[in-house]
Parts: C-alpha cells; sequence; structure tokens
C-alpha cells in the first residue's frame, strides 16, 4: 500500500501565521509565485521583503504535493511538523536572527536519511520505523533552518536488492512516475528526491548516491544533481551500499540551490571517517564561486559516450557548440579503464554492502537486525515480491568475501585507483580543467516485467573515484530531458558547480514538464 501524505495544522500560531502569508504569495504586482521558476536568493528576497512568509511558501509546496503528486507519486510522508517548523522560521525572521539562505526553504529528503520525527525505511517494509537520531545531514538542514518537508520515494534498497530493479519502485511508496512523460522512468535511487523537484514539490532535495543514483535522476527529470566528493557530506545516519563509494548530495531545480544547499550539509562528522579527508581550504559558501564567463577560457574534455546512441550523440554535439560559444577550448576525449572498472565494482558493493548495512541496522531501535534477518522478511511478505520479484542482490552479499579478504581488499584498492586514474590521467594528458559527459539517455518506459535498461557507464569513474560530479540540463530528445554531467578531479565541487552554473546560464535547456501519459 503506497502511503499518502497527511496534512495538519498544528498550533494557533500556525494558523494564524498561513492565514497572515496567504496574500503574501503573490508579487507587488499580483502576479503569482511561480514556484518553477523561483530560486532560493530570489524567495529569500522576498521573504525579507516581507511579500512571502515560510509558512505561505511551505504551504503552497504542501498544496502542489496534493494535487501534483497523484500523479507523480514522489513523496512518501510529509512531515506533520512541516508547517511548525516554518512559522519557527518566520518568529525568527522577524526577529532579525535568521540562520542563513536555507531558512525558511523546504526540502524534501530521500528516505533511505534518518529522520528523527517520520520513519526512515529506505522504501523497504521491514524498515518500517522510526531512527533514534537524525541523521547528520538533517541537523544540518536543521541548524540553517531550513524546513524538513518530507520524505522522497526511491527504488527500494537504492537500487541494490534485485538483479533487474524497476527504478522508482519500493514496497512502501510504489512506483515514482517522470513526470515529463508519466509511463516513462525517472531512474533510480533517488527517483522521488528527481521527479519531486521536476513537478516542483519542493524547493530543494536530498538525494544519495553510490553510482549514478543522484545524477541519472537529476539528467532524467532536467534538474540539477550534485555527486560531492567523498567526505564533504556526512554519511551518518544515511541507509549505505557502501562506505567506499556512498554520500549525500542536494538536488534542485537551479545551480544555485545546490550550491547553497551544499554549504550546509558540508563538514566533518567525526561519526564519519570519510570527512577527516575534508580540506581545510575548502570552501564553506559554494554559491560564491558560481561567476558568469567561468567557462571562457576552460579547457574542456568532451567523452560522448557513442553507446548511448545518435540523440544522446547529438545533444552533445549541441554542448560542444554551447561550451565553444561560452569561450570553452573543448577536446575530444575518452577516459581509460572503462571495462575493467565495470567488471570490479559490483563484486566490490556485495562485500561492502553486507558490511555496512549490518552495521546501520544495528544502529536502529526496530526491524531486522541484520541481511539475514532482511532476506527472511522479504521472503515472508508478498507485496515486497511485486515489483523487486527477486532479492538477488541480498543473497548474493550475503554469501560474498568478508572485508578482510585478501582478494576483496585487491580488488578493491585496483578498482578506486583505476577509477581515479581514468579522471586524472585525462585531466592531465589534455591540460583539461573538467570532463563533460552525456548523463543520461533519454528515459525508458517503466516495466516490472523488463526492469531497467540503464546503461550508463558516464557515472562510474566520480562514483568509484569520490571525485565529484555535478548534472546540468543539456536538451530535450523529443519530450525526454537530457543533462550533461561536469566531473573533476578530488575536492574540486567548487570548480565543477561554478562549470554548470555557467552552462546553465549559456544554454538553459530546463523547461517545466507537462505531465504527458505516454509519447510515441
Amino acid at each position: 500500500m503506497v502511503r499518502r501524505p497527511v496534512f495538519r495544522v498544528l498550533t494557533t500560531l500556525v494558523a494564524v501565521t498561513i492565514a497572515a502569508s496567504a496574500a503574501p504569495a503573490a508579487s507587488a504586482t499580483g502576479k503569482p509565485l511561480d514556484l518553477d521558476s523561483a530560486d532560493i536568493p530570489a524567495l529569500q528576497a522576498r521573504m525579507s521583503a516581507g511579500r512571502l512568509t515560510a509558512v505561505g511558501l511551505t504551504s503552497a509546496y504542501l498544496d502542489r504535493i496534493r494535487k501534483v503528486d497523484r500523479k507523480v507519486n514522489a513523496v512518501i510522508t510529509v512531515d506533520p511538523a512541516a508547517l511548525a517548523q516554518a512559522a519557527e522560521s518566520d518568529v525568527r525572521r522577524r526577529a532579525g536572527k535568521t540562520r542563513g539562505p536555507l531558512d525558511g526553504i523546504p526540502v524534501l529528503v530521500k528516505d533511505n536519511v534518518d529522520t528523527r520525527s517520520m520513519q526512515t525505511t529506505a522504501g523497504s517494509r521491514a524498515l518500517r520505523s522510526k531512527p533514534a537520531k537524525d541523521a547528520t545531514l538533517i541537523r544540518r538542514l536543521r541548524d540553517a533552518g531550513a524546513v524538513v518537508l518530507g520524505k522522497a520515494n526511491l527504488s527500494e534498497w537504492a537500487n541494490f536488492r534485485a538483479a533487474k530493479p524497476t527504478s522508482g519502485w519500493s514496497g512502501v511508496g510504489g512506483q515514482t512516475n517522470n513526470p515529463y512523460v508519466l509511463d516513462r522512468n525517472p531512474c533510480g535511487s533517488s527517483a522521488g528526491s528527481a521527479a519531486g523537484i521536476a513537478a516542483s514539490l519542493a524547493q530543494v532535495a536530498i538525494g544519495s548516491e553510490t553510482d549514478g543514483s543522484i545524477v541519472c535522476p537529476a539528467g532524467m527529470t532536467a534538474t540539477v544533481g550534485h555527486k560531492p566528493s567523498l567526505g564533504l557530506v556526512s554519511r551518518t545516519g544515511v541507509v549505505p551500499i557502501s562506505a567506499e563509494q556512498d554520500t549525500a548530495g542536494p538536488m534542485a531545480r537551479h545551480v544555485v540551490d545546490v550550491a547553497l544547499t551544499l554549504s550546509a550539509l558540508q563538514g566533518r562528522d567525526p561519526s564519519d571517517p570519510a570527512t577527516g579527508a575534508y580540506p581545510p581550504n575548502q570552501p564553506t559558501d559554494y554559491a560564491a564561486h558560481l561567476r558568469p564567463g567561468v567557462l571562457k577560457g576552460s579547457r574542456i574534455g568532451l567523452w560522448r559516450l557513442p553507446a548511448l546512441g545518435p540523440d544522446v550523440d547529438a545533444v552533445m554535439t549541441k554542448t560542444r557548440n554551447s561550451l565553444v560559444k561560452a569561450g570553452a577550448e573543448v577536446v575530444e576525449v575518452t577516459p581509460p579503464y572503462q571495462a575493467r572498472l565495470g567488471e570490479l565494482e559490483f563484486p566490490a558493493l556485495l562485500t561492502e554492502f553486507h558490511r555496512d548495512i549490518d552495521r546501520y541496522l544495528a544502529t536502529r531501535p526496530e526491524g531486522p537486525r541484520d541481511l539475514a534477518a532482511l532476506i527472511a522478511y522479504n521472503r515472508s511478505d508478498p507485496l515486497e515480491q511485486t515489483c523487486f520479484a527477486g532479492q538477488e542482490l541480498f543473497e548474493q552479499a550475503l554469501a560474498a568475501p568478508g572485508p578482510s579478504d585478501p582478494g576483496y581488499q585487491a580488488m578493491r584498492r585496483e578498482l578506486t585507483d583505476l577509477a581515479k586514474r581514468s579522471i586524472d590521467e585525462t585531466l592531465a594528458k589534455y591540460r583539461l580543467d573538467a570532463i563533460a559527459a552525456p548523463t543520461n539517455p533519454p528515459a525508458w518506459k517503466t516495466d516490472c516485467k523488463t526492469g531497467d535498461n540503464d546503461v550508463i557507464p558516464s557515472s562510474t569513474p566520480a562514483a568509484v573515484s569520490g571525485y565529484p560530479a555535478v548534472t546540468v540540463p543539456a536538451a530535450f530528445v523529443g519530450e525526454l530531458p537530457v543533462g550533461v554531467s561536469f566531473m573533476a578531479g578530488q575536492w574540486s565541487d567548487a570548480q565543477v558547480l561554478a562549470y554548470a552554473a555557467d552552462f546553465e546560464r549559456v544554454a538553459p535547456a530546463r523547461k517545466p514538464p507537462r505531465y504527458l501519459k505516454t509519447v510515441g
């Protein structure tokens, strides 16, 4: 059964603030607020001028969830305290104590990120319970004043359960649809985060990625997704696949919103050893680096990936022309070692998943305590067998060599080394500042019987190496979006975000979805 959002006004204060904020959602000229086009700086300017309140903004998004999400099915549940959070933001603003650019901004969170106020399920009916405490990144969002609006659907267990999964489906949330064409897939696993942003159900969303799970859904839905450098954002309280590759990251309709959200999320966390490598000179304000014209004089490697087909190749030709128009020098490249990365990654992830999911489940007050118990639960629940019919990856992970196995350790060393070299050597050989690659093909039809059609290798080098990647809308093939990803070396998050923002400026491609039932 799909759980639908529950909406309640919690206090008299909230009710009064809603009534007072109904009008400020319009501009001084009476024009309604366009949620699709408004970015965070514009919203903050309205709120500072008294023409919008956080409760008014949150109410507008809750209204869109009520009206639009029945088509998209991106939101698993809404936090019943969302309006109270927004009211607290308005109180701070009136007192001159605003906490920064995220104060009062509604954020959807992928349902594999622990939230003490809502269940955190990873899409699985086996995990329908509340965690003991918020994930570190949730605490940072709250500290920044953001309104944690609700939980977004995802591919169950972040697409690491069945051998042939259907992205965007979970036993808890059902199937998320692509807002552009509803019978097409949103890609996974951050499907609800991406589709919710594309449908303007929140201003910002949080996704997570092991390999492609932020950038592919963002590309498929004409949104912006940033897969940060490993260690930039804490993973404490995020349901894992692999500590060697997992990271959470922001998704939005505008690069500036992603940059502002990353600024709030980033930082060291004693509970996540990967953040110990966080450089002391890493920026704390990524939006400050989004300077118009930054592409001028840069050298960008264009990785076409012809396996994605002629339509995507035409998008990359258009991308090349836009980069040249912006003043970049473009060099055609093919990063090495891709076949070997494909051979090594999956068996390494099997070992890491078994290790890391057992550790995570031990932190939960209720539910299965280890991977073996998850497997047993899925065998007992008929609903869990309706779309992800199998759990082959769970079973293979249970039987995989342990993390102390010398064969596994050698495999992981080679895998990470080759992934880093695939980017580093390409950058050095051609004296490049970044590499641009297609993020995704046009979305395939959603079909539980056949599963995904997701041969998308462009995400792997950055995902396995722990280097950053950001995708931005590039073009449409018919009604279906295609994104372009910018990737570069370790800790170059500010640089790739700046290139993405300049590309967004010189080659604006995004348009709102029309919720078509089908095409072709």
